[in-house]
């Protein structure tokens, strides 16, 4: 496949996408409610709300509590992540076939870029551990920018590299992703490994849902055919 515009655009979420995170997502929520004595919030409660902003999750998951109680939360979970990161208990691995897929993209003039609900720094050290830091033209986080299923960070990246919106796929793995998408007038690609359910993923807007990243060439390649 090689793209008929050189400046086009794939735009990845991060966790549920390209890395596997859900174990040290859970744990630092677990630790999190430990420090305010709360009960635990069940698994696949924390899995429904991974991509959103961080202070948004926390109204989701604690939505009885007052809005300052969601920041502190907040709060308390990066302090967590980051005890743990420091401490080598953070384990996001790459999910299989991540690095050939962005080979593949990059090596027929793609740019590649990444949209994610965390904060810049807790997203440079998921990138640093796989070598990844350099990889990407364009970094967005959501506290740069408005989170999804806002359009910003996908408007952000395209006035960063040039892209038009018809040349940029999002690839995601929640609705958030691809809400975002839609909201951008982009294109996306739902993943079917991460958080969301394929049918929720196509419910949501995308235009096609892939099960491995050894389809995702020829997906991007099935709806950027007519552009």
């Amino acid at each position: 496949m090689t793209p008929k515009n050189p400046l086009q655009l794939a735009i990845f979420d991060c966790d549920g996408t390209l890395v596997d995170s859900q174990n040290a997502i859970i744990t630092a929520m677990n630790l999190t409610c430990d420090s305010y004595n709360l009960d635990r919030i069940p698994r696949d409660s924390i899995r429904r709300i991974v991509g959103l902003p961080l202070e948004i999750a926390m109204e989701h998951l604690f939505s009885t509590q007052p809005s300052r109680f969601h920041y502190e939360m907040a709060e308390t979970y990066r302090h967590h992540f980051r005890t743990m990161r420091e401490n080598d208990a953070v384990e996001e691995p790459l999910f299989p076939g991540t690095l050939e897929a962005l080979d593949d993209l990059e090596s027929q003039g793609w740019l590649l870029g990444v949209a994610t609900g965390k904060a810049m720094r807790g997203l440079i050290p998921t990138l640093q551990t796989h070598n990844l830091e350099n990889k990407f033209t364009t970094l967005q986080t959501a506290c740069r920018a408005r989170g999804k299923p806002d359009p910003e960070m996908v408007e952000n990246a395209l006035d960063e590299t040039g892209v038009d919106a018809k040349n940029a796929v999002v690839i995601g793995d929640t609705t958030y992703d691809i809400l975002m998408a839609c909201n951008a007038n982009v294109k996306s690609i739902g993943v079917a490994w991460g958080y969301h359910t394929p049918k929720e993923l196509k419910e949501a807007g995308a235009a096609l849902v892939i099960n491995t990243y050894d389809e995702l060439t020829e997906a991007i390649n099935t709806i950027m055919k007519d552009e």
